[in-house]
């Protein structure tokens, strides 16, 4: 992926989908790996919740993408919560087999929503980052997905209005730029890491991090939030 795919406003329908196997192909193996104690490790990026709990609320988003089942309310602290209780007596093993159907077959289905499922699959790329981060792995919001995450965290920032933001990576050749991009407003700045930025994006855990921002605070930045 160059430079110029991540300044493409273009939707790939493909590009969810690819995000998705890609992040499979690392995390599934990492999962199977470890031992059950470390699905009882509790995360960081979402307090209150373990590993497990991020996998289970994980691979029931994707079910649910699969089958098409989206009722009311889906997706709030309380479906998730539902969703969380539905498989406590499942393996962990079961959980991630789950998960890895659903990050093998989603694709065909945010490719056909045409964009308003997109962010489900930016979402399951962070919470894989949130798991390794857990673990203790490097590069917890990096790795091979990265090209394709930012193209999607770029293409969402700007569909939502979101403030604009030149961010010069240190990851890049070229600045990034997400958000709003009418002119309108003289764009905040950002330098550093790719996986900072993300971080920022996403509400996660700032701690150790080195990074430049200007004209806008942190929380601004927060498209989960």
């Amino acid at each position: 992926m160059t430079n110029a795919d991540l300044h493409d406003d273009v939707r790939d329908p493909e590009l969810p989908g690819l995000l998705l196997t890609t992040e499979r192909d690392a995390l599934i193996p990492l999962l199977r790996s470890r031992p059950d104690a470390d699905f009882a490790l509790p995360t960081a990026a979402c307090p209150g919740w373990t590993v497990r709990h991020v996998l289970a609320h994980c691979s029931a988003a994707l079910a649910r993408v699969v089958e098409n089942r989206f009722e009311k309310g889906v997706f709030s602290p309380e479906s998730n919560d539902r969703d969380i209780a539905e498989r406590a007596d499942w393996t962990n093993a079961q959980v991630v087999d789950e998960l890895e159907r659903g990050m093998t077959e989603a694709g065909a289905a945010i490719a056909k929503a045409g964009g308003a499922l997109d962010m489900v699959a930016l979402g399951e790329w962070v919470h894989a980052g949130d798991v390794r981060e857990t673990f203790g792995e490097p590069g917890a919001y990096a790795g091979d997905g990265l090209p394709y995450a930012l193209t999607l965290l770029a293409r969402v920032s700007r569909e939502k209005g979101h403030v604009p933001l030149h961010a010069d990576l240190d990851d890049l050749d070229e600045p990034l730029l997400l958000g709003d991009a009418n002119g309108e407003h003289p764009p905040a700045r950002f330098i550093g890491e790719a996986s900072t930025l993300v971080r920022l994006y996403s509400g996660r855990p700032l701690e150790g991090a080195r990074y430049e921002l200007a004209g806008v605070e942190e929380r601004e930045l927060n498209l989960f939030g």
